[in-house]
């Protein structure tokens, strides 16, 4: 049996990135939110565009002001009123000032921006009351970003702020990865729909639409191929056209050890190479990871190997298993060039956690901001796998490591923080 670790870092190493030709595509800038840009971005345009104002005031030659104060103020002739958006007329010559607003363009001649608070306005004249800096409040062209340079990496994640710089540098159109695939499906007799009733014995297929919310949260496109029953043939035509249509394929549940539990035998007569097979890890012990020699295995065409995860059946082992494993991998799989690895914390615990110590052990609950400390709350109830009903409202994992016990209240924890994205 595999420790997290180990499994970690070989489930990683399986993953091949999205590929920058093949899989790009051209989105607008307004549905550019949340995707991962394929290609450096570049701009012909200056940043800022031409010299500017940062402040209201009056644009001069500094050398006509440096001694300036409110004894003996400089006096400058006002020869035009530059508002934004507007091409200065005038060149500022020997005496003279122009009233500038913020954003507007330094007209020529002049070198420096004096603040309205530091002057005294008569008519067509304004007295300065303090000497401002060299070249203050000025925003030269091209001292943010010159024109041509690269602008923004490829392999980042777009939000808000890169959103921002892309509509200033006039970029209407970008080329972003692809979503990654991820195939999902249910083993089980028992398993029904959320719309018919349960006849005994039978419960919820939850978990498709458990994984469905968590591959959209992490910026993949689920392919829902449903419930299979536990018919080997069925099993086996389902997981061949998973992995024949995805990057990733998730099923859910047949990859114990009882009689029914058939995926392990398919995988092997597609041909599957079996990486993990066994995770020391509570939930989510049994943890099948596999590769394939092509996506088609029915007609063997070669291509990129799909990714295959047989997780647990036990709804709160699939949502751990997903936050531990499948979510890096969505992550590296999408062509971000870094932050895909998990993000722990070390906090407080507010509660006592046990373990048997045999186990990796996770346990789930929401991190909380105490006096500007972050202390971990444990979920109420029953932390057993089959336990979904207080997973709801939860955001972080604590982990008990293996060969520990107990960690009291106040005491340090590692969490693992539940963060999309």
């Amino acid at each position: 049996m595999l420790s997290v670790s180990d499994a970690q870092a070989i489930i990683l190493n399986l993953v091949q990135p999205l590929d920058d030709q093949r899989d790009t595509e051209i989105v607008d800038l307004l549905a550019a939110d949340s995707r991962i840009l394929a290609t450096p971005v570049t701009s012909p345009l200056d940043f800022p565009h031409w010299d500017n104002s940062a402040m209201d005031g009056y644009a001069v030659r500094y050398q006509d002001v440096q001694h300036s104060n409110a004894e003996q103020p400089a006096v400058l002739e006002i020869v035009e009123d530059i508002p934004a958006g507007y091409q200065p007329k005038s060149t500022i010559q020997l005496g003279q000032a122009a009233r500038i607003f913020t954003g507007a363009v330094i007209p020529a001649g002049a070198d420096t921006v004096v603040m309205q608070e530091n002057t005294r306005r008569e008519e067509n004249r304004i007295f300065i009351l303090a000497a401002p800096k060299p070249q203050e409040f000025v925003r030269y062209k091209a001292s943010f970003y010159q024109a041509g340079t690269q602008l923004l990496p490829a392999g980042i994640k777009l939000s808000a702020p890169e959103i921002a710089v892309l509509a200033a540098a006039q970029c209407p159109q970008l080329s972003v990865y692809r979503r990654p695939r991820v195939a999902i499906f249910s083993t089980g007799d028992e398993l029904m729909t959320v719309e018919k009733p349960l006849q005994p014995g039978q419960i919820v297929d939850s978990n498709q639409y458990t994984l469905a919310a968590l591959v959209k949260e992490s910026g993949g496109e689920p392919l829902i191929l449903g419930i299979v029953k536990d018919d080997p043939v069925a099993l086996e035509k389902v997981i061949a056209h998973a992995i024949a249509i995805a990057d990733i394929v998730l099923s859910s549940g047949g990859v114990s050890v009882g009689d029914y539990d058939y995926v392990d035998k398919i995988l092997d007569s597609l041909e599957a190479k079996i990486h993990i097979q066994a995770v020391e890890m509570r939930p989510g012990k049994p943890l099948t990871v596999a590769t394939f020699p092509s996506r088609d295995v029915i007609n063997r065409v070669s291509t990129n190997s799909a990714l295959y995860f047989g997780l647990p059946g036990n709804p709160g082992a699939v949502l751990v298993t997903f936050w531990r494993f499948v979510l890096p991998v969505i992550k590296k799989i999408s062509g971000i060039t870094e932050g895909w690895e998990p993000v722990f914390l070390k906090v407080r615990s507010h509660d006592e956690l046990r373990s048997d110590g045999k186990r990796e052990t996770y346990l789930w609950g929401k991190l909380h901001l105490i006096d500007g400390v972050y202390e971990f709350h444990k979920a109420g109830g029953s932390h057993s796998s089959g336990n979904l009903i207080n997973l709801a409202q939860t955001n972080a994992l604590a982990v008990v490591p293996v060969g520990k016990t107990l960690i009291s209240p106040q005491e340090e924890v590692q969490v693992l923080q539940l963060v999309n994205g």
